[in-house]
């Protein structure tokens, strides 16, 4: 969806599809009809709008577009394979997987120009940037490590440590102001981080971070920053914990999306075979308890989809 404009953009799916899944329609809400339709000789993966482009994911290629009537095709960008359409827009930047595993394109939506972040070294899960556009989040298909990078330069600014065991990442979702990222997994639970000032690089170990096991910003994870700048010990020990985590109950994949600095959706797609129903969760984050750090509350929830 455009933002809170009357442009929708629609892909057919499951079992009795309304349209091709090979097509893009561009749905007018205002007019209650569809507007443009671009089709493709493979399945589309995944489709964005900004106010002046149309972008659809393929499994190896990126199509932008000029958004107008009829729509004008800029650029044809080569990607790894994508099946899961990982792609990210904000007004002036799209970023997409390159063409070696592990990889991130940067394009500048406005001259085409591309950068390359070599970010990891197996196939990227997830991928996100921020409002506006000066940080890149990233995470791989091991799951366990989030690189932060300044869009600007393509340097890392932090490196964030989700857990030891490997997760799938279901989604990378920076706040509003680009203070905190919202990380989603397999494992059913949120972890949320706390970022360093914009487009500012630091080590991972400069500043105190959460304990692993509550989640909480407290003194076990300080431990781990003062290990970090001793030589030879293992990069585990300097990477940068969550702030706060917490469980969600819906299953399946969830995306996170913040509303606020302090409040966080998650909507989950429901498991298979009943694994976990479809709905949404909010969640705030408060105070700790003793002022030192933050915790995340569940708010609210509601389930979406009635399978009766």
């Amino acid at each position: 969806m455009l933002g809170r404009a009357n442009f929708v953009a629609l892909v057919g799916g499951g079992r009795n599809p309304k349209y091709a899944p090979n097509k893009v329609i561009i749905w007018d809400d205002a007019k209650q009809k569809a507007v443009i339709s671009l089709e493709f000789h493979s399945t589309v993966k995944a489709a964005r709008l900004s106010r002046t482009r149309i972008v659809v994911v393929l499994t190896g290629h990126v199509h932008v577009y000029q958004f107008s009537s009829p729509p004008t095709r800029l650029h044809i960008f080569e990607t790894y394979d994508n099946p899961g359409g990982l792609v990210a827009m904000s007004a002036r930047t799209l970023v997409f997987p390159g063409r070696t595993p592990g990889h991130v394109q940067l394009c500048d939506l406005s001259s085409g120009n591309i950068s390359i972040i070599p970010a990891h070294t197996s196939p990227l899960a997830a991928i996100t940037i921020s409002a506006q556009g000066d940080l890149v989040a990233t995470a791989s298909e091991k799951g366990t490590i989030i690189r932060l990078y300044a869009a600007q330069n393509c340097s890392l600014v932090t490196e964030l440590r989700r857990g030891i065991d490997k997760a799938t990442i279901y989604s990378l979702s920076i706040s509003p102001s680009s203070h905190r990222l919202a990380v989603t997994s397999d494992k059913n639970t949120m972890h949320v981080f706390e970022l360093p000032a914009r487009g500012t690089p630091q080590s991972p170990s400069s500043r105190p971070s959460s304990a692993m096991s509550n989640g909480l910003v407290g003194g076990d994870n300080r431990r781990w920053s003062l290990l970090g700048k001793l030589p030879l010990l293992p990069k585990y020990f300097s990477s940068e914990w969550s702030a706060a985590q917490q469980m969600f109950d819906g299953g399946g994949r969830a995306v996170a999306g913040w509303v606020s600095e302090d409040a966080v959706v998650v909507c989950s797609i429901g498991g298979m075979n009943g694994q976990g129903e479809p709905r949404w969760e909010k969640f705030v984050l408060v105070e700790a308890l003793g002022g030192i750090g933050v915790e995340l509350l569940r708010e609210g929830w509601r389930r979406y989809l009635d399978n009766d």
